[in-house]
């Protein structure tokens, strides 16, 4: 039987551990500085899935934000997604004077190997595939055992296959489609980078939430009748449509 034992006289007990983790966090890729345009877009988001987003710790990408669109507004940027709230929590990419306008709104600026393990926290049961590069050949991810509450699985440039139930809390992603089949709950994200033809498949609908290509629904906006049986979940002109299989 393990006893605790007093620290040696003269020494303080430890008040903490430092110890490293790998999270999933939202990331939003801002394309261009029209914050309008932002405001707009974020607003029709959060309306199709406010649970999704409150209290949700987000990443600003700024990989793609062209040069001739000038500096990043900051504060008006993060006022927009704590007004939503979201709680920005930090920049990846961009160039030196747009990161020292992000640490002035006391954003962390993060590298190379933060934003790889933002994408996918550590999983038990698989590992993510490659990315898929221009002419690459799309990827495949089997997973053969249950997926745990907290676990995220990131398929990155295919497809992702669950052959074992998926709990609450768990999440799943994949650029391509996302097969389940067994239980799914927690969250599945397909098209994860924008592919408006990706599909989700399931044997037993029970999810938290689902997404195709950035469009949600949350558990309280799925019918009932749908809840429990084999479906599909699909985009039909920009609707995000569910349907018995």
């Amino acid at each position: 039987m393990a006893v605790n034992s007093r620290p040696p006289a003269g020494e303080a007990p430890p008040a903490f551990e430092l110890k490293a983790a790998g999270f999933t966090l939202p990331v939003i890729r801002l394309l261009n500085g029209d914050m309008e345009a932002v405001a707009e877009q974020i607003g029709a988001k959060v309306e199709q899935a406010p649970d999704f987003f409150h209290n949700t710790p987000v990443v600003i990408d700024l990989g793609a934000f062209p040069e001739w669109a000038g500096e990043v507004e900051f504060p008006l940027l993060v006022g927009l997604l704590r007004g939503y709230g979201m709680i920005p929590f930090g920049v990846r990419g961009g160039s030196k004077s747009q990161h020292a306008a992000a640490e002035a709104m006391d954003l962390a600026v993060l590298g190379e190997a933060y934003s790889r393990s933002a994408k996918a926290a550590p999983a038990a049961p698989t590992a993510a595939a490659p990315e898929a590069g221009r002419g690459a050949v799309p990827t495949f991810t089997l997973v053969t055992r249950p997926v745990r509450s907290g676990q995220s699985i990131y398929a990155a440039g295919g497809d992702l296959s669950v052959i074992a139930p998926v709990s609450s809390g768990a999440e799943l992603q994949a650029d391509g489609n996302i097969h389940v089949y067994g239980v799914l709950r927690g969250r599945a994200q397909a098209g994860h980078r924008g592919n408006v033809e990706a599909r989700i498949f399931c044997q037993d609908l029970q999810a938290e939430l689902v997404s195709v290509a950035g469009h949600y629904r949350v558990a309280e906006n799925i019918p009932a009748d749908l809840r429990g049986v084999p479906v599909q979940v699909y985009l039909d002109q920009k609707i995000l449509r569910i349907e018995k299989i």
